[in-house]
Formats: C-alpha cells, sequence, structure tokens
C-alpha cells in the first residue's frame, strides 16, 4: 500500500503541492474524470471477457467471478481518488479513516472471491485426488471463510488507524474463555461438527440408523445436512430429525451405505417340527425371486438357525441393489412366503395351549351318626 501511495504522490506533484484551491479543485475535477473513464473501460474490458466465458473452457470460469472483478475495481479506483483528494486539499486527517473504511468495504468481495476460488479448488483439484485431506480442509474454509475475512478486515483496519490490537487480541482471548465455560455444550457441538467433516463417518445422502426417531415412527433415514452445531437427517416417514453433534460423536453410527448401496436383509421365517425343511427353503428361495431388485449373485440363501418352543427356525439371506428397499424387501418376501406356504401346505406355526378337563367321579358322603340322647 506504500508504494501505491507513493505513486500517488509522484503523480499529484505534477498538480504541484501548493496549487490554489482552484487548481486543486480542477484537478479534484479532472482526477473524478479519469477514474469515471477508467471505470468505464474496465467494466468494457470484463463485460467482454464474461460474454466469451464459454470459451474458456480449460479454466471453467463462473460468471459470478466477473461481477466481483467489478465490485473490486470499483473499491480499487475510488480508493485511489479518494486518496488523490485527500493530498489535493491536504485534509490527512481522515486519511487513515478513509483506508480503515475501504479495507471493511472490500471484505465483502473478497470474501466472495475466496468461494470461488476454493469452489474452484474443490471441483478440479480436491475431487481427483485420493486423501481427503484437501476435501476436508475446503469443507472447513468454505464454513470459516466469511469470519476470517471479516475478522482479519477488522483486525488490519485498526492497525491502520494506528490503534494497538494487541489489548483486544487479549481481551478476546479471556472472553473467548469466559464464553467457552458458560457455552461448553455449543462449543461441543462446534468441535464435533469439526470432526463429524474430518471424520466423515457418513455424507449427505448417505442412510444411517435414527435412534432418536420419535417413537412408532421410521428409525432409519438420509442425511440432508451435516451443519457445525447439528445434523438434519429425514426419516423415511417424511419427518426431519435434528441431532446435535455431541450426541452423534457419543454414539454407535450405522450407515447403511457408506460402502456401496447394495446391502444383505435378513428375513426370520418359522415352520412346524413335522414341515419338510428341504421344501420350505425351495419355496422361500421361490419367493426371494419374484422381486426384481433383489440380485442374483450372491444368490438368495437359507438356513437354519435355531429350534424354538413350537418352530423351526429359517433365515432368508438375500442381496438388494438398494439399501433404501430394505424394507420393501421384508415386507415381498414375508407376504409371499405366507401366499406359497398356504398352497403348499407348509405350516407357519403359532403359539397353541391344549386344555384338558379331567373328570373325576364324586366322592360319596358319610352317612352321619345317631348321637345318644343324654
Amino acid at each position: 500500500m506504500e508504494s501505491v501511495t507513493r505513486y500517488l504522490d509522484w503523480l499529484i506533484s505534477f498538480f504541484g503541492t501548493e496549487a490554489s484551491l482552484s487548481k486543486s479543485a480542477a484537478s479534484a475535477a479532472l482526477t473524478i474524470l479519469a477514474g469515471t473513464i477508467f471505470w468505464f473501460i474496465a467494466k468494457r474490458i470484463l463485460t467482454l471477457l464474461e460474454n466469451n466465458a464459454d470459451l474458456l473452457k480449460r479454466i471453467q470460469v463462473k460468471r459470478e467471478l466477473f461481477a466481483v472483478l467489478r465490485k473490486i475495481t470499483g473499491i480499487v479506483l475510488i480508493w485511489m481518488v479518494g486518496v488523490i483528494w485527500i493530498r489535493l486539499f491536504h485534509i490527512t486527517a481522515v486519511e487513515k479513516m478513509f483506508h480503515a473504511v475501504l479495507i471493511v468495504i472490500a471484505a465483502t468481495p473478497i470474501k466472495s472471491l475466496l468461494l470461488i476460488v476454493l469452489g474452484y479448488l474443490e471441483q478440479n483439484l480436491a475431487a481427483r485426488t485420493e486423501t481427503n485431506l484437501d476435501n476436508i480442509v475446503i469443507d472447513l474454509l468454505n464454513k470459516f471463510s466469511g469470519a476470517i475475512v471479516y475478522a482479519t478486515a477488522v483486525v488490519i483496519a485498526l492497525d491502520v488507524m494506528g490503534v494497538n490490537v494487541m489489548p483486544f487480541i487479549a481481551g478476546a482471548g479471556v472472553m473467548g474463555v469466559a464464553v467457552g465455560f458458560a457455552a461448553k455444550d455449543t462449543l461441543s457441538n462446534l468441535i464435533a461438527g469439526i470432526l463429524l467433516i474430518i471424520d466423515r463417518p457418513f455424507e449427505i445422502g448417505d442412510r444411517i440408523e435414527v435412534w432418536s426417531a420419535p417413537a412408532g415412527s421410521a428409525t432409519w433415514g438420509d442425511v440432508i445436512d451435516i451443519g457445525l452445531r447439528a445434523t438434519r437427517i429425514k426419516t423415511t416417514d417424511n419427518i426431519v430429525v435434528i441431532i446435535p453433534n455431541n450426541e452423534i460423536m457419543t454414539r454407535d453410527i450405522v450407515n447403511y451405505t457408506i460402502l456401496s448401496s447394495s446391502i444383505r436383509v435378513r428375513v426370520n421365517i418359522g415352520i412346524a417340527y413335522d414341515a419338510d425343511i428341504a421344501k420350505a427353503k425351495q419355496l422361500i428361495i421361490r419367493a426371494a425371486q419374484t422381486a426384481d431388485w433383489i440380485l442374483a449373485h450372491p444368490a438368495p440363501k437359507v438356513v437354519v438357525r435355531n429350534f424354538g418352543d413350537s418352530s423351526v427356525g429359517l433365515q432368508l439371506r438375500v442381496w438388494i441393489q438398494d439399501a433404501r428397499k430394505r424394507m420393501d424387501t421384508i415386507s415381498h418376501v414375508t407376504d409371499t412366503v405366507k401366499t406359497v406356504f398356504d398352497q403348499n401346505g407348509i405350516e407357519i406355526p403359532y403359539p397353541k395351549r391344549d386344555i384338558t378337563i379331567v373328570r373325576h367321579p364324586p366322592v360319596p358322603s358319610r352317612p352321619k351318626k345317631d348321637t345318644p340322647a343324654p
């Protein structure tokens, strides 16, 4: 910045340092005119580049970039014209304030520019690498970029104004400790959110188990948002469950789609002890094969699990293409197996109680003895 201001001082020297008020006003008007001309030229160039952005396919320029560049160009021209005005009219008392205000104003387009650059890196660099470290860093920068840019702009502005920022930083540190104790739950959620982003036990779109779903509703759903404070999961009943991140980090996370969308489904089926087990297995596999989403490889398999009090426990094991059809698979197999068992005489046992009534012959009553008269 000092080199630029020295260049501006050299430019102002052409007008003369001891110029009259009328000459200074004329020079100021000329400066505004020159700044306006430069603005229209820069705007015209950026518009031409924007109209031909489709030709720059190799670097994939986003059109939002040109709007940001226009704002930055305008701020730079305003700064240059303002510095020249301040030096011409010798009002250096407001120069530091002027610099500080422009630094804070410039934070908004700089943040937008940073987000565009991060999006470009995420699309063209992070997606092509095998490591997840760059993805994690970009995600964190996307979430904290606004706070970082604005905080940096405020510190630089205060420094430009000659304010010693060290007491503020020390005070902010003490205040941060106090706020940390007062809002430890919120901070623990924030830390847990950062750990979720780093560890990535699930991604947006994954189907996971929801342990805190309302009673009687679906117990699993799809992750729709991973925030710094909480994670939002939409269950299959179209209910959004918002779970604090620190609670997620202390629980077992069951992710059905982290490796692939295919999962194995188990369906328990009981048959009577006197039923033909081999025939029952064939009928169960035939019922499973009627669903087109059940994979043929690995093939459906039926095993004997246990011997119950009144039934032989069988279990059908099938692989399906989409984990989201797990309940549909269980429902379809159960309905179909009930139908084919009824058609083929395979009994599905249920608890029975046999009540036996035993009738005993009546016990003959003994005759009463006559008591002698006194």
